[in-house]
């Protein structure tokens, strides 16, 4: 599968394989806990262990149902982990104490009204340390990084999201086709959003595709490389207008916003369509102040598509068979707090961000690596075959 980088520096060389000691990650509540209710909330750091194989072990101990425990998000198996759950108070409090593992650790205990769900969180906090690391790769990962700080990165679905082989999504064309039948819904439900999440990763692709032709083509020859690029006759008569496709250069994001995009208000907020009346470049310099960002639609019954130019790209990765409810996705995002320490006598390198929820943090390294870290890692990771959201 290959995808498109945003970035044009030369592939850095490092060595990464997640591992409890090299890949931390912390998440980040999206309210903080009142002191009181019904529910017990647990802080509990985990490593070498999938958020579903620590359920099991909690619920057996407990005595309690694995589905009265809440969780936010999944998270990796191959990496120290930093997470919430609720559990019922009257049944796990008096319990709680006596528990005791060697790869989970209850790091603390509060109350609150109400039941973790999933999604319930603001996003991530990682720590990466980068093995293998010559100074000259270091002090090239420093410039990506502060670039990347400014104007963000593309939000694709990483490769855990495609599960060992990379064809989950293969699997789920199939259900949608009919020509497969999984019996477990959960199963099932992963499959298709796999597929949906290819879709996704296709169309962010071609956008990024589309934003560097943009910037190195001259206006006037725009339409005739849009064509030989889409390999298509007819393109919407906007990328005939010179005026516009200068207008499309000025816009000072790279990723360039086009009429009928949706966007939405970040990190937070409504989903908005920009019609004809809208400014492109005022947009587009919204987008660089982080004040809003793209959305890519995951096709299914209630999300709404991309209008006019936007509708134009986008046409190509709908699914009208998707019977999910379906919904659209930030395209870009913004790393938080980013920062990179280079330890030269062990040659290695440390980073430290926050992502929003949704977001991988292996995407970030591929983005800053400029190259796919996939065979590092690939066979060490949980398939996440479970896994039934849009990423953790």
């Amino acid at each position: 599968m290959n995808l498109s980088f945003a970035s044009t520096h030369s592939p850095i060389g490092f060595y990464f394989k997640q591992s409890p000691r090299d890949f931390v990650v912390e998440e980040i509540p999206l309210y903080s806990f009142g002191g009181e209710g019904a529910h017990l909330i647990l802080k509990i750091r985990k490593k070498s262990l999938t958020t579903f194989e620590m359920l099991k072990i909690l619920s057996a101990h407990l005595g309690i149902k694995e589905s009265e425990i809440g969780y936010a998000g999944l998270k990796d198996k191959n990496a120290l982990s930093i997470q919430y759950i609720s559990l019922p108070r009257h049944l796990a409090a008096p319990k709680i104490e006596s528990f005791s593992h060697s790869n989970i650790k209850i790091l603390s205990a509060t109350y609150h009204n109400n039941k973790i769900k999933l999604g319930h969180l603001k996003g991530n906090q990682f720590f990466i340390r980068l093995k293998k690391l010559n100074s000259f790769n270091a002090q090239k990962i420093l410039e990506v990084c502060s670039r990347v700080a400014q104007v963000g990165i593309p939000n694709y679905f990483s490769y855990q999201r495609f599960g060992k082989e990379s064809d989950n999504y293969r699997l789920g064309l199939e259900i949608i086709e009919g020509k497969r039948k999984i019996r477990n819904k959960k199963i099932q439900n992963f499959l298709i959003s796999a597929y949906q999440s290819y879709l996704f990763n296709q169309w962010l692709s071609l956008r990024i595709d589309i934003s560097h032709l943009i910037a190195t083509t001259a206006p006037n020859l725009l339409s005739k490389a849009l064509k030989f690029y889409l390999s298509c006759d007819e393109i919407p008569l906007e990328f005939h207008d010179i005026a516009y496709c200068k207008m499309l250069q000025k816009q000072p994001h790279f990723f360039k916003i086009f009429y009928g995009d949706f966007l939405c208000h970040y990190p937070f907020g409504k989903n908005f369509i920009l019609d004809e009346t809208s400014d492109l470049i005022a947009e587009s310099g919204r987008f660089m102040r982080k004040e809003t960002a793209i959305t890519g639609l995951l096709s299914g019954k209630k999300a709404k598509a991309s209008e006019k130019e936007a509708g134009f790209l986008e046409s190509k990765f709908l699914d009208s068979r998707i019977k999910s409810v379906g919904q659209r996705r930030y395209a870009w995002i913004f790393p938080e707090n980013l920062s990179f320490y280079y330890k030269e006598q062990e040659a290695q390198g440390e980073m430290n961000f926050f992502l929003p929820k949704g977001a991988y943090a292996t995407n970030l390294l591929r983005e800053i690596a400029h190259r796919e870290i996939i065979e590092e890692t690939k066979e060490e990771l949980e398939s996440c075959e479970n896994e039934i959201l849009f990423g953790d």
